[in-house]
């Protein structure tokens, strides 16, 4: 009955421990917390069952890329949005503040 629990037991060690190296290998990069991911998969792999359960309980982030929690909101209601229509209008504006700069320049070199 021992001979089997360890058995069992060294079973579900390897077998965390590949699904911890691949995991690890197939999760993006911007996931990963704390370390670069090469060096995730360095861990996990030698340290197998204690680097997987640091690289779950560490180093993935659980987020999903997007820094916290997702909301989804309307485009007139994200403010990051907003701003970013803001930012393309002042340089729309400015673009054409210099083409008429650009072009009043013309004139006056073809008037001399």
């Amino acid at each position: 009955m021992r001979a089997f629990l360890t058995l069992a037991v060294g079973a579900l060690a390897i077998g965390f421990w590949v699904y911890a190296v691949i995991d690890c290998a197939l999760t993006d990069a911007r996931r990963a917390r704390g370390i670069p991911k090469g060096a995730w998969v360095v861990v996990v792999i030698l340290l197998s069952v204690v680097g997987g359960a640091l690289w779950f309980i560490v180093g993935k982030d659980r987020s999903g890329g997007r820094g916290g929690i997702r909301v989804d909101r309307a485009p007139d209601d994200d403010p990051t949005f907003l701003r970013s229509i803001a930012a393309d209008a002042e340089q729309e504006e400015r673009i054409r503040q210099l083409e008429k700069e650009i072009a009043d320049l013309d004139d006056d070199s073809r008037d001399t």
